[in-house]
């Protein structure tokens, strides 16, 4: 009869026998943890680095809606540092064994007051020093990367800061994609129609936080003679004194062409779009304030 005589040996210190959030693996442990803000609030989609001993970053996770994350890793020494915009890192150490689950426990980020929303005031968009550019995907292989070269607009930060808005204006003939050719077809009726429809405005409708210096703006954006509600993922990146108190915030978001009648298109071979329909926008925006 073949039997195992019980392991009674204590788990090391760190470590816990409750079940992990992923298997232990044969050849490692598992690290695991949470991050939540001052006030107790889960932080998810924060940044986590593990990084071993000579400073080499060996896992590279997010945190889950409820903050929490985990890893298997090889037995060893690291340290993590978790990052979350708006709060200030933090940086841990902990000891990872074979067999066995490494608890970080919590890790609570204290706010960066450098991330905080700006005093109530009206901001100029600086277009010399931002960006309206968009991405399409080509015949399902590489992408097209293009701007507006033209645009103006204005953000009016209230209190509270949820009653921000932000008004922009594009001219749509100041399409580039850097070809001429491709850039003249944008132009027509086939797609922007710019003689027709020689604007793009989007006007924001709420601004809704997501945690820290993430916020949504949600609005309304008019292109080719439709509006079409349009939700922004945005980061605050901060202000600074140069030539004026001056604000920064990168925005994405998709638009889909059928939503705003471009629907130009042609086929190659299997049935291929020559255009995505998913077009890519990125914003980054510097604004100087006026008042």
């Amino acid at each position: 009869m073949f039997w195992r005589k019980k392991d009674r040996r204590r788990p090391a210190r760190g470590t816990t026998d409750r079940h992990a959030l992923v298997p232990i693996p044969l050849t490692g442990g598992v690290l695991s943890g949470q991050v939540r803000d001052g006030q107790g609030g889960a932080l998810p989609a924060s940044e986590v680095s593990v990084l071993d001993a000579a400073d080499r970053r060996v896992a590279h996770l997010e945190t889950d809606p409820f903050g929490r994350y985990a890893a298997s890793l090889m037995p060893g020494r690291y340290r993590v540092r978790v990052e979350a915009g708006g709060y200030q890192p933090m940086s841990d150490v902990v000891e990872v064994s074979w067999g066995s689950h490494a608890e970080m426990g919590v890790m609570v980020l204290g706010e960066d007051p450098a991330l905080r929303p700006p005093e109530p005031g009206v901001f100029r968009i600086d277009s010399d020093h931002s960006s309206v550019r968009f991405v399409a995907r080509h015949i399902g292989l590489s992408k097209v990367y293009g701007r507006f070269n033209r645009f103006h607009g204005q953000i009016r930060i209230a209190e509270p800061f949820e009653e921000s808005s932000v008004d922009v204006v594009i001219d749509a003939a100041s399409v580039d994609t850097n070809v001429e050719a491709r850039d003249t077809h944008l132009r027509s009726a086939d797609f922007l129609d710019v003689e027709r429809f020689p604007e793009l405005r989007f006007s924001s409708m709420r601004f809704v936080q997501r945690g820290g210096n993430r916020w949504t703006v949600d609005g309304d954006l008019t292109l080719h003679g439709l509006t079409s509600d349009v939700s922004l993922d945005t980061t605050f990146l901060g202000s600074a004194e140069w030539n004026g108190d001056r604000v920064g915030a990168v925005a994405t978001t998709q638009l889909h062409r059928e939503h705003f009648t471009l629907n130009w298109q042609q086929m190659i071979t299997k049935g291929l779009p020559v255009v995505g329909s998913t077009i890519e926008i990125e914003l980054d925006v510097q604004a100087i304030r006026q008042g």
